[in-house]
């Protein structure tokens, strides 16, 4: 059997995507589920982290948000039993490559997968719906009537945030970076009613004119959001990072002066700084920030029930067509290269699916 690994020759290099003939699988452990993986999404590796982490090794395995068939059970599994249709995250630290016809997982890190949903959208699903959960569940509290600001909308990610703020009764505002994102935004509606439009605004960003926290404060009669999901932010002056970050992310100023009073603000910008006077604007809103990582679930199991109850969720909303991710058509898995290549290099705008 085959399965797809990433080699990093030296720290500034780019990365190399090798597939490498591996041996039997050992006999499966008491808690570990053999199984044949029939979907695997391709998610952008975070070297940095791992690293951190004091996860990262020469060759590390591609591709962990899989769906597949339970060959095998370990004797003491007891969610599941052989010919189960299954879905879920990989752990970190695996040392499993999802890009491979047969695997083995730990238990706690599956969950069923409906009859109703298709291999391919539950793995290309369940990251971005996890990442959906953290902001808009535990980071903060959406509910009916709140304001939430989701930019870029049309990404994966996006997507799915908008649909679970909308399926709350909160009302959906999103930034567009292309006219194609703004007419697939402009386009999205809910299940139940399909004349009302998911999205209440589409502020579009791509040529630069469009003050996005005027917007805000304009659909908001000048209360400001309540909930902010970022995709990244400006820190610093045009000048000083015209290079560095597409012109078509806000000002960290910007995200705070749209702010509401007791507004959250997620963020992605891990390297985010805030000036004194940053702090004090926040400290007058009594406003929050946030910071999104979705790898904490599976960093520490003292939140193993909350999590899998997410995953559950999830797979949920997927049947009930709740969630209708932004997949791209399903890629083979000789091609898988290629695809991991452009998923790396942050070129892809619609989930990568491989499947078996």
């Amino acid at each position: 059997m085959k399965a797809l690994y990433c080699q990093q020759n030296s720290p500034g290099e780019e990365m190399t995507f090798v597939f490498q003939e591996r041996e039997n699988l050992p006999p499966t452990r008491d808690n570990d589920v053999k199984i044949q993986v029939r979907a695997c999404a391709l998610s952008w590796i975070d070297t940095k982290l791992l690293s951190e982490i004091k996860l990262e090794k020469e060759l590390l395995p591609v591709g962990r948000e899989i769906s597949g068939v339970v060959l095998e059970v370990g004797r003491k599994v007891s969610f599941f039993q052989p010919d189960d249709e299954v879905v879920g995250i990989l752990p970190l630290d695996s040392e499993e490559s999802g890009l491979c016809e047969v695997i083995l997982v730990h238990e706690h890190y599956l969950v069923r997968k409906p009859e109703k949903v298709c291999w391919v959208e539950a793995a290309g699903t369940v990251r971005d719906g996890v990442r959906a959960y953290t902001a808009l569940h535990y980071l903060s509290q959406v509910s009916p009537g709140k304001t939430v600001l989701v930019m870029d909308g049309a990404s994966p990610f996006g997507t799915i945030a908008i649909q679970l703020a909308q399926h709350r009764g909160a009302k959906v505002i999103s930034t567009a970076h292309s006219l194609e994102d703004k007419q697939y935004l402009e386009r999205l509606r809910p299940p139940v009613d399909m004349r009302q439009p998911l999205v209440a605004r589409v502020i579009d960003v791509s040529n630069g004119k469009i003050d996005v926290a005027e917007s805000c404060l304009e659909e908001t009669g000048g209360l400001g959001v309540d909930i902010v999901l970022d995709a990244g932010a400006r820190l610093y002056s045009n000048e000083d990072e015209s290079t560095l970050k597409p012109q078509l992310l806000p000002h960290k100023h910007d995200i705070i002066t749209l702010l509401g009073v007791g507004g959250h603000w997620i963020t992605t910008e891990k390297n985010l700084q805030l000036d004194p006077p940053d702090s004090h604007s926040l400290f007058l809103k009594g406003a929050s920030v946030s910071f999104l990582n979705d790898e904490v679930w599976n960093l520490s199991n003292i939140q193993q029930g909350k999590y899998l109850c997410i995953l559950e969720d999830i797979m949920e909303k997927l049947s009930s067509n709740i969630f209708r991710p932004q997949l791209d058509e399903p890629i083979p898995l000789y091609e898988a290269k290629v695809s991991m290549e452009i998923v790396q290099k942050n070129q892809a705008r619609k989930r990568q699916v491989i499947q078996f």
